[in-house]
């Protein structure tokens, strides 16, 4: 109530766009909770460059910004340039944790002051841009309401729960995965200032929480550390651990399960959906490995090119609707047309619903790789090459490639103590995967990049490893496409095309260049002795 009052005096009342600038913590939960009750609330990545954050502010139309008193950040600077006021938010460190005041100049009350309702705008958020231009996301109080009360139930969480959040608060998964279902089931949650992987157990030592959850990338930071931490770990058991926002390799869901001893319960969401879409249920419900689980809360189906509904077990287009799902963008008719339609979002994942219902990802369409018309799920390949022994973690990716269109790559990073190299990976891949489907390069890295949310970045994999000219890729391949022409072409042709899985293969194409290798070379060597 002080809060928005406070709020009301600095001018500024329901729907007026506050964008947050805020350290991980206690505060940015409670700043979240309470200017979203008589605001919009609109957290930014403290990380933001003074170019973004001039982009940021501008395209919210931000009525005031929100950062802590003597906070190094060029957001103050690019707020000035554009007369945005500056309100500073001062923790109360003598009370609660999350207390806290707010000060700045007093302005003319607002006309649509006091507390919001219920179809007011509670959250503003951009989704990630990792294939295009980041996209505002308004949600509403009933969205959020009703999102939180269905992760709750999903969860089973009461008052005696208590959340250890390691996600950042300008990120959906973070603000309602783990703040507002918390809140909604009347239990705890313990904000430290971002995740950190050897201060983890002693957080859950020290505060004794009942479940965290987190993307793929810190569960797997949280197993890289998790040997010297048994004994504690046996002493402050956990009641489950959730996964969202990105694909949880098998491999990681049963080396959590074995570390903790607690189910690992995997979700899907996304920001459209105020989060959660889908979930596995805790037991005894029944849980299906690499599946994000049952419809939670929504309606889910899954679609044709044209928007029809297919059978289960049959691949397509998720598309999903409720009382969780945004209106649509702000300020963003193209994407409006393109995101919906015939009263449906379009998520634009990839999947299929099995017999039963569970909901299973293939992928994202603006990830499949296209290598000569065949399609190619990057997350196959990755849980592919997670078996081998030395990798902790892989992801897979396209590079252009003159012949083909596109090639596919890895980035992997190896488990400490390990030693293999990209050939053996290869090998390793090729005895797995179809031949189409095997990488052409592997690159042992000490990280793979990933976005502020945890995701992996594949779109800017190629970039990142100087894999963006196609010309590059493809020395001395075809500058014309020249199709066999004699008897005896035409049945070596049609041995490459069989071991290849490609349709089309010129006299002048290149054995390494199409994603040979020495495996595949022999299988190439037999067919050859066997037809002639």
């Amino acid at each position: 109530m002080e809060t928005v009052k406070t709020l009301n005096a600095l001018g500024i009342g329901r729907n007026d766009r506050v964008a947050v600038v805020l350290p991980n913590g206690p505060e940015l939960a409670s700043a979240f909770l309470a200017i979203s009750s008589g605001a919009t609330f609109a957290p930014l990545n403290p990380a933001y460059r003074a170019n973004e954050f001039d982009f940021y502010l501008s395209d919210l139309g931000a009525k005031a910004l929100i950062v802590q008193p003597e906070t190094d950040t060029p957001a103050i600077a690019v707020a000035r340039h554009h007369s945005i006021p500056v309100i500073e938010l001062s923790p109360a460190v003598e009370h609660l944790a999350g207390t806290f005041s707010l000060w700045g100049k007093e302005q003319l009350l607002p006309s649509h002051g006091g507390f919001a309702q219920e179809e007011d705008i509670a959250l503003l958020l951009y989704t990630s841009g990792t294939t295009s231009r980041p996209k505002m996301v308004p949600l509403t109080h009933s969205n959020l309401v009703t999102s939180a009360g269905n992760i709750a139930a999903t969860l089973q969480l009461t008052e005696k729960d208590r959340c250890l959040n390691v996600m950042p608060l300008f990120h959906i998964h973070g603000l309602v995965g783990a703040i507002l279902s918390s809140v909604m089931a009347g239990a705890s949650v313990v904000c430290p200032p971002g995740f950190d992987a050897e201060k983890f157990f002693a957080w859950l030592d020290e505060f004794q929480p009942t479940w965290y959850t987190a993307v793929p990338t810190i569960h797997q930071a949280v197993l890289s550390c998790a040997a010297a931490h048994r004994e504690m770990l046996r002493r402050r058991p956990l009641r489950f651990i959730r996964s969202s926002s990105a694909a949880l390799p098998l491999r990681v869901m049963h080396q959590l399960e074995e570390l903790f001893g607690t189910p690992v319960i995997e979700a899907y969401g996304m920001t459209e959906a105020s989060h959660q879409i889908a979930s596995n249920p805790l037991p005894p419900g029944t849980r299906k490995a690499r599946c994000v689980g049952l419809p939670a809360g929504i309606e889910l189906a899954v679609v044709d090119n044209d928007g029809n509904t297919i059978r289960s077990g049959q691949t397509g287009e998720i598309v999903i609707r409720g009382a969780t799902i945004t209106a649509g963008y702000t300020n963003d008719t193209k994407d409006n047309e393109e995101g919906f339609r015939h009263g449906w979002f379009r998520t634009g994942d990839q999947g299929y619903l099995d017999a039963d219902g569970y909901l299973f990802i293939t992928g994202r369409f603006k990830e499949i790789i296209n290598r000569g018309g065949e399609k190619i799920s990057p997350h196959e390949v990755d849980e592919v090459i997670m078996d081998h022994p030395a990798v902790a973690q892989a992801a897979t990716f396209a590079v252009p490639h003159s012949a083909l269109g596109e090639e596919i790559a890895a980035a992997i990073v190896l488990r400490q103590n390990a030693t293999v190299t990209d050939k053996e990976i290869l090998e390793f891949a090729a005895q797995n995967l179809a031949a189409f489907k095997v990488p052409r390069k592997v690159f042992i890295v000490d990280e793979i990049p990933v976005g502020p949310s945890g995701k992996v970045q594949r779109i800017d994999l190629a970039k990142r490893f100087g894999l963006t000219n196609s010309s590059q890729q493809t020395e001395g391949t075809r500058a014309k496409f020249v199709p066999p022409r004699t008897p005896l072409e035409k049945k070596i042709v049609k041995i490459w095309a069989q071991l290849f899985g490609l349709a089309l293969i010129g006299v002048h194409d290149n054995f390494f260049d199409l994603g040979g290798h020495s495996l595949l070379a022999m299988s190439l060597i037999a067919q050859i002795e066997k037809n002639f």
